[in-house]
């Protein structure tokens, strides 16, 4: 039977229309299950920590359990190739953060993802300062004198990261570049390993967060000669800032994000980002973030569009960093 040509169209216009309530009905009710935060190192360390406290805030007010999932590898391009190919509906996101979605990109130069293209930001959750950290027994007592005896043995002189692509070895770079050194960098499956060998007196030094380092430095089986943030931290009061130490140059203040697949409906990121900012002004998760060694960031910071700006403008930044360090890998 033949339609008349306007009932044809009708019609049609309602199948089109079909997929568009569909995803509006879907983000209406989301979330009706658990959600998987995939956290792209392995547990432990600092990306694992922030998550974790935050996954257990969100899981409150989303009404649905966040799970967190460590999918470690290649830097935490592996966790979060894994992410960018999931379903976008919001039942898959990722804490990135600036390795994962910047330094990455002029890393791998066969990379399975942009950044800026196949992934939804959601916003920023924290900024983790590095640490100058070093072996107890290292003889320098400060960092101006570490500067000095590193110039001076920097062919003798092991430094430890979490892996090529860790914000360890990317700040370790840039601490090496401002020295003008160039010690043997000894890989890690992870900052926990890594502050082990360091405490072990394995390895000599290395660039590493208050979560992970902090409670050496406290008991004083590893020492720290300055932080990379502005500020001094409250959760070691003790530890000047590079600019105090006498390095100013040295700023390493990595942040942590929270992103979703591209293609991700709008009301789905809108509730996610406005749990994530829920979280973020709870005092207990607050104190929890900064007692683990983080800054939380200011409410200019956070959101969405504020964290697709840091994004692209951290490409830009790291690609000439990374370049002249003559590191890329396959």
């Amino acid at each position: 039977m033949k339609l008349p040509r306007r009932e044809f169209l009708h019609l049609a216009a309602g199948a089109a229309a079909l997929p568009a309530v569909s995803r509006i009905a879907i983000a209406q009710t989301y979330p009706t299950r658990t959600v998987t935060m995939i956290v792209p190192f392995a547990a432990g360390g600092g990306t694992d920590v922030a998550a974790r406290i935050l996954a257990a805030q969100m899981s409150q007010t989303l009404g649905q359990q966040l799970i967190v999932e460590n999918v470690p590898g290649a830097g935490g391009t592996v966790g979060s190739t894994r992410t960018m190919r999931s379903n976008p509906d919001g039942y898959t996101i990722e804490m990135g953060h600036m390795g994962t979605h910047a330094v990455s990109v002029s890393l791998y130069p066969n990379l399975a993802y942009n950044p800026e293209v196949d992934f939804q930001p959601i916003g920023m959750v924290v900024e983790l300062p590095e640490l100058i950290v070093a072996r107890k027994d290292l003889p320098p007592k400060d960092l101006k004198e570490f500067v000095a005896y590193a110039k001076a043995n920097a062919e003798k002189l092991n430094m430890a990261h979490a892996g090529v692509g860790s914000n360890t070895f990317n700040f370790g770079l840039v601490l090496n570049s401002l020295l003008g050194v160039k010690p043997t960098m000894v890989p890690f499956n992870g900052t926990g390993p890594a502050m082990n060998a360091i405490v072990g007196g394995q390895v000599d030094y290395m660039c590493n967060g208050i979560a992970e380092a902090g409670a050496q430095i406290e008991a004083g089986t590893a020492k720290a000669y300055a932080t990379g943030a502005a500020e001094r931290h409250p959760a070691l009061p003790n530890v000047p800032t590079s600019k105090e130490a006498g390095l100013p140059e040295f700023q390493a203040s990595p942040w942590f994000a929270l992103f979703a697949p591209k293609s991700t409906p709008r009301p789905i990121l809108d509730k996610l980002t406005d749990a994530l900012d829920k979280a973020l002004d709870d005092p207990n998760v607050r104190k929890r973030l900064i007692d683990s060694g983080g800054d939380i960031p200011s409410k200019e910071k956070r959101g969405q569009q504020a964290l697709a700006t840091l994004v692209k403008s951290e490409i830009a930044h790291w690609t000439p960093i990374i370049k002249a360090a003559n590191v890329r890998l396959d």
